[in-house]
């Protein structure tokens, strides 16, 4: 079919161009393989199809790759730089095999070379298919498309037309590796076949199941049998309807996976996005994508901030060539027409607590457990709930439990958990968030609600989608219970299960925050929440911008930590048009600044990135309390206070690294002549001590909770942890509202249980640890703050 007759190929391919709206994936894949182009670069598709040909040279054309059907000059010769793997009917051809052979004894014979093997899927229709009792048995593969057929997929799917590259093979590394003799050209053929075998699967996923018989096979399991008939037992009933409740269950936990409904989501979605959000930024999903083609078990942790987490995480995987994952939904949001909708777009339904109702708990987990042996990617979100703070929450774990759990069944794919943190410039539920904290009623989802939220649609700004450092958790497994795969009985929990899955959870969390995205409105929010009034000089704002991001930049936290590459004036400018701020002119320039809904809103945003900077924060805090502090004392305060910094905000750092952090900053903090460095002592420059006074008000908020915590502990250390909470919360809001703060730190339940937890397992339960710890807070407070403090205690007492 290459070699028609340049006119018709050229109608032919105006004809394919008008009817399809390709994406591709990667979207630029000169810059993410690295390829060279100064050396012969070929392309390997599935098969001979000439609409496919076409339509790769449409995307090479847009995408800056060397056109499929021009020849490649290759050691003095011209090759047909597009190859087929298989023929009309799947079968290897053997001239591409040859022409495989060739080119690898080219590469024996002249290292010079070395030119670059692409392989390239197309994807027309991303529709799996349906389980049927026949396909059960008869085990049938599904014949390539015919000439029809292809006519057929080009006008009616042509905009979903799918353009996959994948990483290239160098020929020269294969020919120095394997050899060159034809045995070896077959194995790169069989290679590529298998190659493109686990493609369709990534991009499709398996076959959606015949829910009914799928249903009929779980309760055929031995588990839900017996737990069947434990229920029977306990509740005085038949089997036959402890059986029906167990089928119940699985109507209302299963998802019902329809691809219709996905093509409908993926459009509506698109219109949604480019309706609200000025752009979404995808990093790091490349690493996602090779996890796939290595055939890993995937499950999606990410951070959850917004009803839009879920909404969007799938829209960017499907966009990304991968099937959406199914979802773990809370079961409130299991209502008409969103239930559905959510159902059919592979949410399952899960209720908040499965206490004392082991039929349920059973049928959940035979379910989950069936979705990994299916081969179906799961997606559930580790804080269980929303944050309303805009940080993360502490891990619950039960889902990750009953995933290592499913491990043990014999799952013989490698499980790896990929974090997810997404980060947005506006959150349309952040307002409701500090109602619910400070004592409303949780509303209720509903279709009143849905309607409620899309009277909200407006300008989102940018929105973020950071893939964090996956977490295997086959080898992480392996380093905490090296005896994890050894058998055990039937029902019982291994011994290493929880503190394995507690440690796996912690990392997850520290994964989630070192995959951070900076942007202009968490900055500006952090700067002016800091300032005096809440509003400050715009040429102050962008100086104190500038010392962010060099901070963030010159000590980085995280290699997949994402920073803009724009100047503080251009992310002010972003920030500016969300409509935020208020903005006021007078002679001396614009003063930037936030009215009071805003103040108290603000602070969601800030905390979204405030485990960034909240360690050069404490740093500036205690250089300001002190004249001239030595290095020694700065790094004992910082040690012992780091702990409590690392339990509540998922650092990622070891104790044993904080010495060579904290002079990381130093070095930078000399660098912006912030402080100077005499011997071992460092002195605060008294021209720039607003800069630093600015960044040390990030750690104030924690320095309050610590500090009355602290007192607490060391005054009433005879209270039950019940009474401490409810204490520490009221002594919180006390001083939140005695020293004119909004936060929402102060109101949250969570986090004070979080902190006491922390504060015991640090040994401070104890009257003199806590005194001592109280002892080294109270310098670092803010002025009138301890004397506050003192007074909460005594008019407890």
């Amino acid at each position: 079919m290459l070699s028609l007759p340049t006119p018709i190929l050229a109608v032919l391919r105006s004809v394919i161009g008008f009817f399809i709206r390709g994406k591709f994936v990667p979207e630029n894949p000169v810059a993410e393989f690295n390829l060279d182009l100064s050396q012969a670069v070929f392309y390997v598709i599935p098969r001979d199809s000439l609409a496919d040909v076409l339509t790769l040279q449409l995307a090479c054309k847009e995408l800056g790759l060397p056109d499929p059907l021009e020849p490649a000059i290759f050691a003095g010769e011209s090759h047909q730089r597009v190859a087929f793997l298989t023929d009309k009917n799947g079968e290897t051809l053997e001239a591409t095999v040859e022409q495989f052979t060739a080119a690898l004894s080219l590469h024996r014979k002249d290292e010079s070379h070395n030119a670059q093997l692409i392989p390239v899927k197309l994807f027309w229709d991303r529709y799996p298919g349906r389980e049927s009792v026949d396909d059960l048995v008869s085990g049938k593969k599904p014949r390539p498309a015919g000439m029809l057929k292809k006519t057929w997929q080009v006008i009616f799917k042509g905009r979903e037309n799918l353009v996959r590259f994948s990483q290239p093979v160098s020929l020269k590394e294969m020919a120095q590796r394997q050899g060159s003799d034809k045995r070896i050209g077959h194995k790169l053929a069989r290679v590529a076949r298998i190659h493109f075998s686990r493609m369709q699967m990534i991009a499709t996923g398996p076959k959606l199941p015949n829910r009914r018989h799928m249903f009929e096979q779980l309760l055929a399991s031995p588990t839900i049998r017996r737990a069947i008939q434990e229920e029977a037992k306990a509740k005085n009933s038949s089997p036959e309807q402890a059986k029906q409740n167990a089928l119940k269950y699985l109507e209302e936990i299963a998802a019902d996976f329809s691809y219709r409904n996905l093509r409908m989501a993926d459009a509506l979605l698109s219109w949604v996005w480019n309706k609200i959000y000025s752009g979404i930024e995808v990093n790091h999903a490349e690493r996602v994508r090779q996890l796939a083609q290595e055939g890993h078990e995937i499950v999606y942790a990410p951070c959850h901030r917004s009803h839009m987490d879920y909404l969007l995480l799938s829209y960017v995987l499907y966009h990304q060539g991968m099937v959406p994952p199914h979802i773990a939904a809370g079961v409130n949001l299991n209502f008409w027409p969103a239930g559905p909708f959510f159902r059919r777009s592979g949410a399952f339904f899960i209720r908040r607590s499965f206490k004392g109702n082991k039929l349920y708990s059973t049928v959940f987990r035979e379910y989950l457990s069936q979705l990994f042996s299916r081969g179906y990617s799961v997606e559930y979100f580790t804080e269980g709930g929303r944050s309303r703070t805009g940080r993360l929450l502490p891990p619950k774990t039960g889902m990750l439990a009953m995933t290592v759990q499913a491990m043990l069944r014999g799952l013989e794919r490698p499980v790896t958990i990929v974090p997810v943190y997404f980060g947005y410039e506006h959150v349309m539920e952040v307002g409701t968030y500090y109602k619910e904290l400070k004592g409303k009623a949780k509303d209720k989802e509903s279709l009143f609600s849905l309607f409620g939220m899309l009277r909200k649609l407006r300008n989102f700004g940018h929105g973020y989608v950071n893939f964090g450092e996956p977490i295997n958790v086959n080898h992480r497994l392996n380093q905490l219970a090296p005896d994890w795969r050894e058998p055990i009985e039937e029902g019982s929990k291994p011994h290493w299960l929880v503190p394995a899955v507690n440690d796996i959870s912690l990392q997850l969390m520290e994964n989630i925050n070192s995959a951070a995205a900076v942007n202009g409105l968490c900055l500006s929010a952090s700067i002016l929440l800091a300032a005096e009034n809440r509003a400050m000089p715009r040429k102050q704002l962008a100086k104190q911008m500038d010392l962010c991001l060099s901070l963030i930049k010159n000590v980085p936290y995280s290699e997949h930590v994402t920073v803009p590459d724009l100047d503080a004036e251009a992310l002010i400018d972003q920030a500016l048009s969300l409509d935020k701020f208020q903005t006021n002119s007078d002679y001396l320039g614009e003063i930037i600044g936030l009215d009071e809904k805003q103040q108290v809103l603000m602070n969601f945003y800030r905390n979204n990135i405030i485990h960034l900077l909240i360690m050069p924060a404490f740093i500036a805090s205690a250089l300001l309390q002190h004249r001239s502090i030595s290095r020694e004392q700065l790094l004992t305060l910082i040690e012992q206070l780091y702990p409590l910094l690392k339990g509540e905000l998922f650092l990622r750092y070891n104790s044993d690294e904080i010495s060579e952090l904290v002079e990381r900053y130093l070095a930078e903090f000399v660098a912006l002549k912030l402080i100077s460095e005499n011997g071992d002592c460092f002195r605060i420059d008294k021209h720039r001590r607003g800069r630093l006074l600015l960044l040390a008000q990030l750690a104030q908020e924690s320095l309050h909770r610590y500090a009355v915590v602290a007192a607490l502990l060391a005054n009433r250390p005879h209270l039950e942890r019940a009474q401490l909470e409810k204490q520490a919360l009221a002594g919180a809001q006390r001083l939140a509202q005695m020293h004119h703060i909004d936060a929402p730190e102060y109101y949250d339940k969570r986090i004070t249980s979080n902190l006491l937890t922390l504060m015991r397992e640090q040994g401070y339960q104890e009257s003199n640890a806590a005194q001592q710890l109280f002892a080294q807070l109270s310098p670092l407070l803010a002025d009138g703050v301890y004397d506050s403090i003192i007074a909460l205690l005594d008019l407890e007492s």
